[in-house]
């Protein structure tokens, strides 16, 4: 159900998107932005494999994968680089050229801690707690308001608001039903109940016109229960949250969040399910999408990458660089970018970890400034303070 992130009575939410059939002006933009967190730390070389590197196998020995072509081998990209062979239903975006890779990202962030990364990577900053409020909240106050008032580009997927989204500007949420429906007897006595009263007369009516275009436009109550946990959460998540961007009066600007990546023990096994889930989830939102794909630009990147060598119980531990995923109909694609600083022991940051060579702020900017069209200078002094120096990363976007 969508609502804001208050909840109200029994689940209804004081969510602003308009009641179904109502006619409404243009959004601001109808090009649509998703940004996926994955938490936990990425193994960027586990993912997307620096195969052609000739310390790659020397760095991860037993958890190293099998060459390309070899039974359950890497999925070879560019004759450099291949990805894990969970990821495999991106292979048709990257044929199509709507899958581009930025190897070697990271944040300003340093110090390898999930809950200061995870607070850096969304603030927007280059300290953790800088900012109370999240860079993609800052850039939806950029693209100008609705002319409807009660319209809400921004969508959480999930319970909670993540500090991506949090600011001055009201979001979203949606998250699977967990409780039983309503009837709609009692409904109407709730709306009578509180027809008079300021506060909650209007949030009733506003969770109440939410419920109905959620299942108007996801069609809930026929999915056959949406899982709120477990393997196919995300991808059910994902889809839902394609339905309601490709909606002409649905959100445009939306946050996924998928855990389970951090791998310090056993990763060979562990990384499989995560990854699966993050490209499974990938496929569902651009069917649910439809024609919208055209216009969307996604970026999934986590707080920081894993180090470079195998540990003691056949894992890896927290680290800098990753990846970053660029995908959606809007990207050029087919590429795997961003300066590869190789895995000799004299090129590790730290001597332990892959070194970051490309600004995770200068990858976003460039989607935003490009895809969005915010101006260059308020990504500078606004979305991301004080990053002025951080240009955007070139040709992620067609000529």
């Amino acid at each position: 159900m969508l609502s804001s992130r208050r909840r109200l009575l029994l689940g209804l939410g004081a969510l602003s998107l308009p009641l179904p059939g109502v006619a409404l002006a243009a959004a601001p933009t109808d090009r649509r932005f998703v940004f996926v967190v994955l938490r936990g730390g990425l193994d960027g070389i586990g993912s997307v494999v620096p195969y052609a590197d000739p310390n790659y196998r020397i760095l991860r020995g037993e958890i190293a994968l099998a060459s390309p072509g070899q039974e359950g081998g890497i999925l070879d990209l560019d004759g450099r680089f291949g990805l894990h062979p969970a990821l495999a239903p991106l292979e048709t975006l990257w044929r199509a050229r709507q899958l581009a890779i930025v190897h070697a990202v990271a944040t300003p962030y340093r110090q390898r801690s999930h809950f200061d990364g995870q607070d850096l990577l969304e603030n927007g900053t280059v300290e953790p707690r800088a900012k109370g409020g999240g860079w993609l909240n800052r850039s939806i106050a950029l693209l100008g308001k609705p002319k409807e008032p009660n319209r809400r580009l921004g969508l959480a997927v999930g319970s909670t608001v993540p500090l991506l989204l949090r600011g001055e500007v009201p979001v979203a949420t949606w998250s699977p039903p967990v409780l039983p429906d309503a009837s709609a007897d009692f409904i109407a006595k709730l709306s009578r109940l509180y027809r008079d009263d300021s506060v909650l007369g209007p949030a009733l009516a506003q969770g109440v016109g939410a419920q109905a275009m959620s299942t108007e436009v996801i069609g809930e109550r026929t999915m056959g229960g949406t899982p709120a946990r477990g393997p196919g959460a995300f991808k059910a998540a994902s889809e839902a949250a394609g339905k309601l961007l490709a909606s002409a009066v649905g959100p445009r600007v939306a946050v996924l969040e998928l855990n389970g990546f951090d791998t310090h023990a056993q990763q060979r096994n562990r990384i499989v399910g995560p990854l699966a889930a993050f490209a499974d989830g990938m496929i569902a939102l651009k069917d649910a999408l439809g024609p919208a794909w055209t216009d969307t630009v996604v970026l999934a990147a986590s707080e920081f990458g894993r180090t470079a060598q195998v540990n003691g119980t056949l894992g890896t531990d927290h680290g800098t660089a990753g990846v970053a995923f660029i995908l959606g109909g809007r990207v050029a694609g087919g590429r795997v970018l961003g300066r590869w600083p190789g895995l000799a022991a004299s090129q590790l940051y730290e001597g332990r970890d892959l070194a970051p060579t490309t600004d995770l702020r200068a990858v976003a900017k460039a989607l935003l400034k490009h895809h969005l069209g915010l101006p260059e200078d308020a990504l500078g002094k606004v979305v991301f303070p004080d990053s002025r120096t951080v240009r955007p990363l070139p040709d992620l976007m067609p000529a």
